[in-house]
């Protein structure tokens, strides 16, 4: 029985965590023979992210990859997502984009919205373009990890997604900062170039600092706020 958000059902202890893997291809395989085509990876283009692309090559070599772009991204996210595009030909990468422009929203909410009202940004140029994408969809793909932040240490392998009112697929949640580096380097994944430049985690260009690549953390993330997450994974009573 397929299991939806309508008929939710946790099976996240069924998966076996094995040492190479920590379980993410057991997680995957059983994704894609669950959902196939209704399957669709929401993708950063980060670190995790590329970890993900590639073993989710290995399991399926055509899956649907959407990346949300807002139009703020730094121009080295849009050149690597162009060299991730041939290195996995069959990938079915969507640009997906807001509803309205950047000079549309200035128009409507004012200048820099990112800067005066952040949710509503996030709101506007993520969270809604991927309700969107994900109606077509029965479950999604994401590179949360439990060791990236306090909000996402009790997220399981599969999820309830109450956000969406989808089901949320978390292959990464037992993989730390450094099993993320080893595998692209054992792997000898490209990857954005900013990471050497001391972004660990790497959104928006006006809402990223730099933080600490020791640890992964997402303390460089909307660093001048009380803000710690964009929506798409925020629970509905925070």
């Amino acid at each position: 029985m397929k299991i939806t958000y309508e008929s939710w059902s946790d099976p996240s202890t069924d998966f076996i965590v094995d040492d190479e893997y920590k379980g993410a291809l057991n997680v995957l395989d059983w994704a894609f023979e669950m959902y196939d085509e209704e399957l669709v990876y929401a993708c950063s283009f980060g670190i995790e992210g590329i970890v993900l692309i590639d073993l989710i090559s290995k399991v399926k070599p055509n899956a649907k990859v959407v990346f949300l772009d807002t139009g703020l991204h730094f121009q080295e996210t849009y050149d690597l997502i162009a060299s991730v595009e041939k290195k996995y030909p069959l990938l079915k990468i969507e640009m997906k984009k807001p509803e309205i422009s950047l000079e549309e929203q200035a128009e409507k909410y004012g200048e820099k919205l990112w800067e005066t009202k952040p949710d509503q940004c996030c709101q506007i140029r993520k969270v809604l373009p991927l309700q969107e994408t994900l109606s077509q969809a029965t479950a999604w793909i994401s590179g949360l990890r439990r060791e990236q932040s306090p909000t996402r240490q009790s997220t399981n392998f599969i999820n309830k997604d109450e956000n969406f009112r989808s089901v949320k697929v978390c292959p990464l949640i037992h993989w730390t900062w450094n099993d993320i580096w080893n595998y692209v380097e054992k792997n000898q994944l490209q990857y954005n170039p900013l990471h050497d430049q001391g972004y660990p985690s790497i959104g928006c260009q006006p809402c990223t600092l730099p933080g600490d690549m020791l640890t992964g953390s997402r303390a460089g993330r909307w660093a001048d706020k009380e803000k710690t997450e964009c929506g798409l994974h925020q629970a509905k009573n925070q």
